[in-house]
């Protein structure tokens, strides 16, 4: 017995996409209100215009020299071209790519837990987190790293390996930090093929694995750069006559760039405090002069759903220690094996970099495997009511739909910061829970 009856089920099992079409007339909502552009838009705004221009990011008449590969770029430049260079145009992919998350997330959910009320639960929690909406309002490149990387899982534990690789491929594309995801995700499709098979029946698989996981990514990343090699505007291509040394060269100053990054910024934040949204990086800030007080505030602040992230830092250690349990037993949960493979991938390599200047927006990327922890506790704490009573059950329903209420409550309460809405200051300042949020 339940408190939905079968008749919501059904409804639940739609709900991903009513979310996800909701979601988009959310983050489309007054998008091109902030005229200028906010925050790191500036580098990559331009860059699509330079690719939809020449093809190849250039500086006036100059190559210019761009740390990030081009894929992020065309998607932005997609918007520009449908909408016109205004402010719609440059966020519109973003705020599209956002919405599809949601979809992903939810068939996910379904391959892991195949339960309609986990699936719309999971769709449900990544649309009201602020990180995310934040995310698919500005133009910048980790949204369509989470899409890419999120695809890729759907198809990654479809079994779908060629098109898990695709769309890793366009994840390196967009993003260097990928590798960690396709090292991950490889390396557990190989120990499935090893696990599975032996002697020489071992040999296709394995070189399927590698094609699928090596080859295959990074001919679509080298790809990628295809307005690099066919123009003779790109950064340093006549460093060398050989295009392929030309390109190597770039790379190995690009690698430079990222590894000696460490200049001070007054919103970069520690890895150990992304999950606990410690420090939040303020994509903009304004004071208006009309708010009807004397002083006024807009801020597009890209902190996570504070409930939301803290619960989701619960959860993950929860997951954490059953994986653990997993490796001593040799029974391994899919569900705990993806979610921690997309948090070791997405999270755990940042703790390597100290030094580097880094900022707690980077967590998007992780943020769905955090969602997935928390319907993986949420499935735990159902199974063990069931296990009790029936009447232990209804009561365990009432409480995640009592929690999930007070998770939405604190995502409409900081609704203003993501949407970057004029207030007044003292609305504002109420809003900063804590100093290092300013």
């Amino acid at each position: 017995m339940s408190i939905f009856p079968y008749s919501l089920l059904m409804i639940a099992a739609v709900a991903p996409l009513v979310i996800a079409v909701a979601s988009f007339f959310l983050r489309i909502f007054d998008i091109a209100s902030i005229k200028t552009m906010i925050f790191d838009e500036v580098y990559y705004v331009d860059g699509a215009r330079d690719l939809l221009k020449y093809g190849v990011e250039v500086t006036g008449s100059e190559p210019e020299f761009v740390v990030h590969p081009p894929v992020g770029k065309w998607m932005i430049a997609s918007g520009i071209k449908l909408f016109g260079d205004n402010p719609l145009g440059w966020r519109f992919a973003t705020a599209l790519v956002g919405s599809l998350m949601i979809l992903l997330v939810a068939l996910i959910a379904h391959r892991l837990f195949y339960s309609p009320l986990l699936t719309a639960l999971a769709s449900a929690l990544m649309a009201i987190d602020g990180l995310a909406l934040v995310h698919s309002r500005t133009a910048l490149l980790d949204n369509f790293l989470a899409f890419f990387i999120l695809a890729a899982t759907y198809f990654f534990i479809s079994r779908k390996y060629w098109w898990a690789g695709l769309f890793l491929g366009l994840a390196l594309a967009t993003k260097w930090s990928a590798l960690y995801f396709i090292a991950v995700f490889g390396l557990i499709a190989l120990y499935r093929a090893f696990a599975h098979h032996t002697g020489r029946e071992l040999i296709r698989p394995t070189l399927s694995r590698i094609t699928s996981f090596g080859i295959l990514p990074i001919f679509v990343y080298i790809t990628s750069w295809w307005g690099w090699f066919a123009s003779s505007r790109g950064w340093d291509r006549s460093h060398s006559t050989n295009p392929i040394s030309s390109f190597i060269y770039y790379h190995q100053e690009m690698l430079n760039f990222h590894t000696g990054l460490n200049e001070k910024h007054p919103y970069q934040a520690n890895p150990w405090s992304w999950m606990i949204m410690g420090r939040p990086t303020s994509f903009y800030y304004e004071t208006p002069k009309s708010c009807g007080a004397d002083s006024c505030s807009q801020e597009v602040l890209a902190l996570g759903t504070p409930f939301l992230w803290w619960a989701g830092t619960i959860a993950v250690a929860i997951v954490l220690g059953f994986w653990i349990r997993s490796l001593l037993n040799r029974r391994f949960d899919p569900a705990v094996i993806i979610i921690v493979a997309g948090m070791a991938a997405g999270y755990l390599p940042w703790f390597f970099f100290q030094q580097r200047t880094v900022f707690s927006f980077y967590a998007i990327v992780f943020e769905p495997f955090m969602i997935l922890a928390l319907v993986y506790c949420v499935r735990l704490f159902l199974t063990a009511q069931r296990r009790k009573s029936q009447r232990a059950y209804l009561f365990g329903e009432i409480a995640v739909l009592i929690a999930f209420v007070a998770l939405a409550a604190n995502f409409i309460y900081f609704l203003p910061l993501y949407l970057g809405q004029v207030t007044t200051y003292s609305d504002w300042y109420a809003h900063m829970w804590f100093k290092s949020w300013i």
